[in-house]
């Protein structure tokens, strides 16, 4: 068997999913909201299920979603894209492993920060690649200018950046997407952005696309996520946007993968991404009151958390918490012993990762947080 494969663990999110399962605890783990999905938009697709086709639709996506990705983009970020510069993928992932074997040859180098979402480095591997991690450091999970220009070697073919950032909730400055930037058209690199979180950014800060940089434009891969926008991470409907080539390439890439996705989603992602501008603030601001719950309820329990800026995310630091242990077997603790799934950050990294910090979802209803904060503060009481 493929050695890639034969030697991986079981995804982070499905070992501790099948641990809240066993134990009856509550799932703070895997990151899936309960709230915050538009019945209209449900309603949309029960209609183009019951009513329209529901044979193969074209490989790169129906063009009434084509379309309505495009000019959504458009009216948001100033962007300027066509229907054919989009592709329609089975998921953001889908729409990684497509870039990633569209851009990536055997012996090639890219770089990814890690902690990172657990994919990347897999299928980097998988399109005959090798991975470059470079660390990023709690509190401020900052990009370093000198160690993003060590990385980069004569191997270095993409860079592979994700923003917002899942595991951290980290919403990245100016100044550093400019680095990115900056390091791509230096050295001539793609760079595959990972933008699903673009939409869940709080607190009226403002997300910025990669290509929308002076020079990014024709070097950009951007993943883009409806799971993401309307919390329905289970219809698995994503997309790239690139203006040509890069977009060609990477749908004949897709094509072999799942080759189309159920055209009755597309049809309801479609209406979303038309109609639905009017849903993002109101989703915003109850991401945002279930963030500050969260906190709010950890830090009367005693624990440090991170700043969270964007995504559903929230960190904790377990050695400012005072605990003694790290992030691995507090997490088999908590889930074990006080009922409570977290997800243990050092997943997300195989070099140098910090080993004191669990990732909570917040996105989840007030009942549900509530249980889960008091889960964590037995958790604290048990293993402090």
């Amino acid at each position: 068997m493929n050695p890639i494969y034969e030697q991986m663990q079981t995804s982070v999110f499905e070992r501790m999913s099948a641990l809240a399962a066993k134990h009856s605890a509550v799932n703070l783990g895997q990151g899936f909201p309960d709230f915050g999905w538009p019945n209209e938009i449900l309603d949309a697709a029960a209609d183009a299920l019951k009513n329209a086709s529901n044979q193969y639709p074209p490989s790169r996506g129906l063009p009434q979603l084509r379309e309505a990705v495009a000019g959504h983009y458009h009216r948001h970020f100033g962007q300027t894209l066509r229907a054919e510069d989009v592709c329609v993928t089975s998921g953001a992932t889908e729409a990684l492993g497509a870039c990633i074997l569209a851009t990536v040859s055997p012996g090639d180098e890219v770089i990814i920060f890690t902690p990172a979402y657990d994919s990347y480095a897999p299928m980097i591997r998988r399109a005959g690649g090798a991975v470059r991690e470079i660390a990023l450091r709690p509190p401020e999970w900052r990009i370093d200018r000198d160690a993003l220009q060590a990385a980069i070697g004569p191997k270095t073919r993409a860079i592979l950046f994700n923003n917002p950032q899942n595991p951290t909730g980290r919403l990245y400055d100016g100044t550093e997407l400019q680095m990115i930037a900056d390091a791509a058209i230096q050295h001539d690199l793609t760079v595959i952005s990972d933008e699903v979180w673009e939409h869940i950014v709080l607190d009226g800060q403002r997300f910025t696309p990669l290509a929308t940089l002076p020079g990014m434009v024709d070097r950009t891969l951007k993943i883009g996520s409806a799971g993401k926008i309307f919390s329905l991470t289970g219809w698995k409907v994503g997309w790239i946007a690139s203006a040509p080539p890069l977009a060609s390439v990477a749908a004949r890439a897709h094509q072999f993968l799942t080759f189309s996705t159920a055209p009755n989603l597309q049809a309801a992602v479609a209406f979303g991404m038309d109609d639905g501008d009017s849903w993002l603030e109101p989703m915003r601001q109850r991401f945002a009151r279930a963030r500050d719950r969260m906190v709010d309820g950890l830090k009367g329990a005693g624990y440090a958390t991170l700043d969270a800026a964007s995504t559903y995310f929230l960190c904790v630091d377990l050695k400012q918490s005072g605990l003694d242990l790290d992030d691995e077997a507090f997490a088999s603790a908590a889930v074990e012993q006080a009922g409570v799934a977290v997800v243990p950050v050092s997943a997300f990294a195989e070099q140098d990762p910090s080993r004191h910090i669990v990732r909570l979802c917040f996105g989840k209803r007030d009942e549900t947080i509530d249980a889960g904060v008091a889960a964590m503060r037995k958790a604290k009481e048990l293993l402090a």
